[in-house]
């Protein structure tokens, strides 16, 4: 706590007369952006596992939402230690099988006791009639919020039964796709596009790992390679788009065999 509170004073003096007039205007609809922004440079640095950019960016996002905090401690809201003791009930409340009695003894009865609780904690605060996708945040990076509206469906009873009907979804959207695009219809193109991408974030659930996650190392994993042509070009003093088709293929070839991540 006594490194929490240096950082605090740190924001307390960025938002005082003799601080900093950007850091004063800040509201928390200005900052949750700032704090995103932050999150994926964090992301970016776990996917490339550098230990020294990871620890500066947990920093950053650290101090985003410190600020946030400090900016509803001023307005008398709620303190820091208003929202440490919440998180710290609702994590207690939520593991009865490390801090009570309740026994668990697979990954299933876990998840299954996570999501009774969840189910529990919400049963008073859901209107009559709610729908049980009401949970997913609207602001949500499109390719999170796929994920988390499929798994609301799956604990409603509404899935498909293997990973393979999920395979055989995928080919029928790119089918269906592919028939758009001959069509010239730009919207309907683009929706047909939007299934395929829900149903591979679903293979990717099938698949026991985050979609995020896999787009975000195989995007690294281009740019690694894309970095290594350019390397290849400034040494032949050449550009990329000055090469033919067969001359790009074979330096591409050739990054992919000489990049290791």
């Amino acid at each position: 706590m006594e490194t929490l509170k240096t950082l605090f004073d740190i924001i307390q003096t960025l938002k005082s007369e003799k601080g900093c007039a950007w850091d004063r205007k800040q509201t928390p609809e200005t900052m949750w952006k700032c704090l995103v922004e932050e999150v994926y440079e964090l992301e970016e640095a776990i996917a490339k596992q550098d230990l020294q950019h990871i620890c500066e960016e947990l920093g950053d996002v650290l101090f985003q939402l410190a600020f946030i905090v400090e900016i509803f401690q001023e307005r008398q809201a709620f303190t820091i230690s208003d929202v440490i003791g919440q998180v710290a009930k609702k994590m207690i409340r939520r593991h009865p099988h490390v801090y009570e009695d309740a026994k668990i003894s697979t990954q299933e009865e876990l998840n299954l006791q996570w999501d009774a609780i969840k189910a529990m904690e919400k049963k008073e605060a859901r209107l009559k009639g709610a729908s049980a996708l009401d949970g997913v945040p609207k602001g949500m990076p499109s390719l999170i919020r796929a994920l988390k509206v499929s798994k609301c469906a799956v604990k409603q009873g509404f899935d498909w039964d293997n990973i393979h009907e999920v395979l055989d979804t995928v080919k029928d959207e790119i089918n269906e796709f592919e028939t758009a695009l001959k069509t010239g219809n730009q919207n309907e193109a683009a929706m047909e596009f939007g299934d395929i991408l829900f149903t591979l974030v679903n293979v990717a659930r099938f698949a026991n790992f985050h979609p995020e996650t896999a787009l975000a190392n195989s995007t690294a994993k281009f740019e690694g390679r894309f970095r290594l042509m350019e390397e290849k070009l400034v040494e032949k003093k050449v550009k990329l788009k000055d090469l033919s088709r067969d001359q790009k293929d074979l330096l591409w070839r050739q990054a992919k065999k000489s990049y290791d991540r």
